[in-house]
């Protein structure tokens, strides 16, 4: 079974759970072949990602002219399917933020794919995130490729159902991932209840290097808080949280491990408050480095406002560290409150505070319970080789079943009469 994975671009350093994913199903006998839309912008500074750099074949690096012979080829071989693909592109872009011009090149990219995946000789394609992958993995199908699947992560595609076509990319998938059962829910409410049964939940995972580590010490007093530096983390509110507990003489370290576009704000809020003793800014780490760092914390803390299930969450407590996080999406799935770490409302500084004040007030001897608490939580629903083990059964079902081509007219009739 030879399975083509599309991602927007890859390998990213906060995409480590889709690289644990790919080394699982390999360990299992699945031949995986690796595509981007576009090439890794960012640097990368893990081993393991820069191994997969090397592996992965993006479509927008082989430049403009392949695109449009790709399309050319197309359009002399299957001129029928590229015209109802173009016109349901037409459609998704007219309902989207990214317009019709982005979605008609989406199809001028999926031409490409098509030719690549045939002579990778996949069974399979599948996608991660529901956006523009998805789309291209969709109209690579409509042209003649393999059977495609995706998993969604949330939050962009809940907070976008309609302008990214959610409805019609399940209609045409053999079958949707979800992450938690709360991303499940979301791709129930915004599908039609005929495809629910294509929908399924098969969380991100941790692996041995993560699991085989033995934990930390902890009771340091430095909170870890490890993700891109971006507005739905909530790395400002944490600075806040930091000043709260500062003027009321409970100083407490923050060590913000990652980067990303809100980097300068949060530096000027450190410094406005005082702060630069206390914070430090690590960028990008490998994920040794990550792991050091969350198994010498206090706790790990990510105060998110909005998510799908953060997978560092998976790692702290791999480590046996506990956590603190907020009651958003699939989070309290796997965070119980009081039990393996501390839940509070999103966007509330007092509470957050509170909850690292309870943090720091506790024994090693609890926190080392609540550390262990996590641990089994983690070991029982995150393993990364069983969820492999799922994902590669959906893959065999879904090669194994293959449905007639639905007409692309009666999808997007389908799809438009949706809940909303």
């Amino acid at each position: 079974m030879r399975i083509a994975y599309l991602i927007n671009q890859y390998p990213k350093t906060s995409h480590s759970f889709i690289r644990r994913e790919i080394a699982a199903l390999e360990a299992q006998g699945v031949e995986i072949e690796r595509f981007s839309i576009r090439p890794t912008q960012e640097e990368l500074v893990d081993p393991a990602d820069k191994a997969e750099r090397e592996k992965t074949r993006a479509l927008l690096s082989a430049g403009a002219l392949h695109l449009l012979l790709a399309l050319a080829v197309c359009c002399l071989s299957r001129p029928a399917r590229l015209c109802r693909t173009l016109l349901l592109a037409a459609k998704m872009g007219w309902k989207s933020e990214r317009g019709i011009l982005r979605h008609l090149t989406y199809v001028a990219e999926a031409c490409l794919l098509l030719r690549w995946v045939r002579a990778a000789g996949a069974d399979h394609l599948h996608a991660h995130f529901g956006t523009n992958s998805t789309a291209v993995a969709m109209f690579c199908q409509l042209l003649g490729g393999p059977a495609y699947s995706f998993t969604a992560h949330g939050p962009e595609e809940f907070d976008k159902p309609h302008g990214l076509a959610l409805s019609v990319k399940c209609q045409f998938a053999s079958f949707a991932v979800a992450i938690s059962e709360y991303g499940r829910s979301q791709l129930f409410r915004w599908c039609h209840f005929d495809q629910w049964k294509k929908i399924h939940v098969v969380r991100c995972g941790v692996s041995s290097d993560f699991l085989g580590r033995p934990a930390g010490g902890g009771a340091s007093g430095c909170f870890a808080c490890v993700g891109r530096l971006c507005e739905q983390k909530g790395q400002l509110l944490l600075v806040e949280a930091a000043k709260l507990l500062a003027d009321v003489h409970c100083p407490v370290r923050l060590l913000l491990v990652g980067d990303g576009e809100m980097r300068g704000e949060v530096e000027e809020l450190v410094e406005r408050y005082q702060l630069s003793e206390s914070v430090t800014i690590t960028g990008w780490a490998s994920s040794s480095e990550v792991a050091k760092h969350i198994a010498d914390s206090q706790a790990l803390v990510l105060p998110s406002f909005a998510e799908g299930l953060p997978v560092v969450i998976m790692e702290a407590f791999a480590l046996k560290r506990p956590v603190i996080s907020t009651y958003v999406a699939g989070i309290p799935e796997l965070v119980e409150n009081g039990v393996n770490g501390w839940l509070v409302p999103a966007g509330s500084a007092e509470a957050l505070a509170d909850a690292m004040r309870q943090a720091l007030a506790s024994s090693p001897e609890k926190l080392a319970r609540m550390g262990q608490a996590g641990y089994e939580r983690v070991t029982q629903n995150h393993d990364v080789c069983k969820e492999a083990q799922k994902l590669a059964a959906l893959f065999r079902g879904a090669i194994a079943e293959k449905e007639p081509e639905k007409p692309v007219e009666a999808v997007a009739r389908n799809a438009s009469a949706a809940r909303c």
